[in-house]
Formats: C-alpha cells, sequence, structure tokens
C-alpha cells in the first residue's frame, strides 16, 4: 500500500556527528543523473531496491543503519536528490531520524518504509514531511515511478 503526503514544514533534533560517510556509498555523478540515498538495515533489502533503482537509471548510495545515513548526509559532496528510509533501524527505531533529516536536508524528499505502519506513526510522518510512506512488503515496480515523482518535487 503506498500513502502519500505533501511537504511539510521541518522539525530540528540534536545534529548528527560530521564527517565523511564510511559505509554508505559514493556514486560519481554524471551530469543530469538522479542520486538516491537507500537506507535499510537489510542487506537483501537493501540490495533489491538498490538494484530496482539502478534498472530505473538512478545511482545509489547505501547506508545500513542511522549513524551511517547521517553521515552521508552531512556529507556535502554527496548531491541527493530523494531518500528511502526504513523507519526501524538498529539505531533508531522511530521518526527521530526523520526528523534530523529535516534539520540536515529541509527540501530532500524522504519516502518511508515501513512494516509497522500505524495512523499514529503517519499522522506523525506527514507532519515531519515524508513525501511518501509504504508498506512492507511492498511490489519493488512502484519504486521507480514513486522515486521519480519525488525527485521533481524535490528540485
Amino acid at each position: 500500500m503506498l500513502v502519500q503526503y505533501p511537504l511539510a514544514a521541518s522539525t530540528a533534533l540534536p545534529s548528527p556527528v560530521p564527517g565523511p560517510a564510511r559505509s554508505a556509498s559514493r556514486p560519481a555523478r554524471e551530469p543530469g543523473a538522479r542520486c538516491v540515498l537507500v537506507v535499510d538495515d537489510e542487506p537483501l533489502v537493501r540490495w533489491a531496491i538498490a538494484e530496482t533503482l539502478r534498472w530505473h537509471g538512478y545511482q545509489i548510495a547505501e547506508a545500513g543503519n542511522a549513524g551511517q545515513a547521517l553521515r552521508a548526509l552531512a556529507n556535502p559532496d554527496l548531491v541527493l536528490d530523494v531518500l528511502v528510509l526504513d523507519v526501524r533501524l538498529p539505531d533508531c527505531v522511530d521518526l527521530r531520524l526523520l526528523a534530523t533529516i529535516r534539520s540536515l536536508r529541509p527540501s530532500l524528499p524522504v519516502i518511508l518504509m515501513t512494516a509497522f505502519g500505524t495512523p499514529e506513526l503517519r499522522d506523525e510522518a506527514w507532519r515531519l514531511g515524508a513525501f511518501a510512506i509504504l508498506d512492507k512488503p511492498f511490489e519493488l515496480d512502484v519504486l521507480g515511478s514513486l522515486v521519480g515523482r519525488a525527485s521533481s518535487a524535490g528540485r
């Protein structure tokens, strides 16, 4: 199931530890290419999402937890168009990471993925500016067009 939300105002939380992304891959940006950061702690899920988006022509950076994602986002050399983010990660199991992302990159469209979507989570995600929420499991073929819409909205 796919639920879309309009971009809303951000809420700032403590800033992340600055520094270059160590575990997040940093693709060389081709002119006109759009880049997506995929954040999921399950390597197979992250790989499937990354490969699907590569097939749709996106360049991909990856992170396996909130700390890696924040280091990638703090890197000024990593130009991102969209972030695809799992809500539950080993080092963050709620929407605090989304709030922090809003403080770092307020206009970056964020697509949330969750297997634990509740009305309260959806309301809070909307308030924090999520572009969309995907309930896990979802069909991978929806990602290409959804990321395309998110990328266009963020430009």
